[in-house]
């Protein structure tokens, strides 16, 4: 048995490393990240429009092209190698997963049609360390038959963007999920986060209105699904920043000379070289296992989701870390891209979850007693 994403997946990636390469190389990310939309319209009209990346993993119904979380990681990888700045982690990972894992038919066939067609930017909204304890607060509203939802979310990822908000939240029967589309009762304040490549907003709700995805107590399960997937994701992206520092890493090692060599022939290179290529390989495999499980085996998706989330995010910040050292004096300036790989590396390694707080998962499906962070 393989994990490895086969050769129809393999094609995607050709298409798309070829596609992101063009539209948004480090010039653009550069760019396009002192913005306050944070990516180019056009670039992402077409990544729907000309080759469906926004609806791949969308159910056929609803506009997509319902594939895998297998061939959705390969593009999440890609993103991952350019740090690509558009909202497709909140559109595509957060929001447009929980939409599907939730099984709401009709807010399914209200939302998912426009991300799908890349018109709709979307978002997930919470308060607090993990979605699955949001403090956000929701209340029916008897006078519409609706809801109004209250709380400030802080750092959430396209959220500043975002036309449609999915607010977690705490009710009286239980957790929920929100849809709020107005800018009534909603407040958003533009963040400047440490990964000037992501953009994030903390949002203040006050009483918006907003309307039940799914039944408030009854989607717990749900949620923690589609969560899970997202983490996936995230670790396909760290797996292809990872993967691209240490080609930096290598190619110039090849190509800086010192002392009349090139310095990838000192030993000292060639190991710290050696071991990025350990971490980065380490991670793809974490990474791919979860996607593979997420597809074919779903009831193995919490366990290989906590283990990619540990594995993949400590995995990227050492290979980034490690890469402005082997640059030297380059590698700490802003006009090398070393930078925005170690920033992107640090924000994701807690985004979702810590590696502690994953492992700490990991260690109680496991069923085993103490995980040491």
């Amino acid at each position: 048995m393989t994990f490895t994403p086969g050769p129809e997946a393999e094609e995607l990636r050709a298409v798309v490393r070829g596609f992101l390469e063009k539209r948004s190389g480090e010039a653009e990310v550069r760019r396009w990240m002192d913005t306050d939309a944070g990516h180019d319209p056009a670039v992402w009209g077409q990544a729907a429009t000309e080759l469906g990346l926004q609806g791949l993993a969308i159910d056929e119904r609803w506009g997509g092209s319902g594939a895998s979380a297998v061939e959705l990681g390969v593009v999440f990888e890609e993103m991952g190698r350019v740090l690509y700045g558009g909202p497709f982690f909140g559109t595509v990972a957060l929001a447009a997963t929980t939409l599907s894992e939730l099984g709401d038919t009709a807010a399914q066939d209200r939302y998912l049609p426009g991300i799908a067609a890349g018109d709709t930017l979307a978002a997930l909204a919470w308060a607090g360390p993990d979605p699955m304890t949001s403090t956000l607060r929701a209340q029916p509203d008897g006078a519409t038959g609706g809801w109004r939802v209250s709380g400030r979310a802080e750092l959430v990822v396209d959220g500043g963007v975002a036309g449609l908000l999915l607010a977690v939240a705490d009710t009286p029967d239980g957790l929920g999920v929100f849809a709020v589309e107005t800018t009534d009762g909603l407040t958003r304040t533009t963040l400047t986060p440490l990964d000037l490549t992501r953009k994030l907003a903390a949002l203040d709700f006050a009483d918006a209105p907003a309307t039940s995805i799914g039944t408030p107590g009854a989607i717990t399960d749900r949620l923690r699904r589609a969560l899970d997937i997202a983490v996936l994701m995230l670790a396909c992206e760290q797996v292809g920043g990872a993967a691209r520092v240490l080609d930096m890493a290598v190619e110039y090692a090849n190509t800086r000379v010192q002392f009349g060599r090139k310095i990838g022939s000192f030993q000292a290179i060639k190991h710290r070289c050696a071991d990025m290529l350990v971490e980065v390989e380490s991670a793809r495999s974490c990474a791919y296992y979860g996607v593979w499980m997420a597809a074919h085996q779903p009831e193995e998706l919490p366990i290989a989701a906590s283990l990619a989330g540990s594995v993949c995010s400590e995995a990227y910040t050492r290979c980034a870390l490690e890469n402005i050292q082997l640059h030297g004096g380059i590698g700490f300036t802003w006009e090398h891209p070393a930078h925005l790989y170690a920033k992107r590396a640090r924000s994701s390694q807690l985004f979702l979850g810590s590696p502690v707080r994953h492992r700490t998962r990991l260690a109680e499906l496991l069923d085993i007693p103490e995980v040491v962070g």
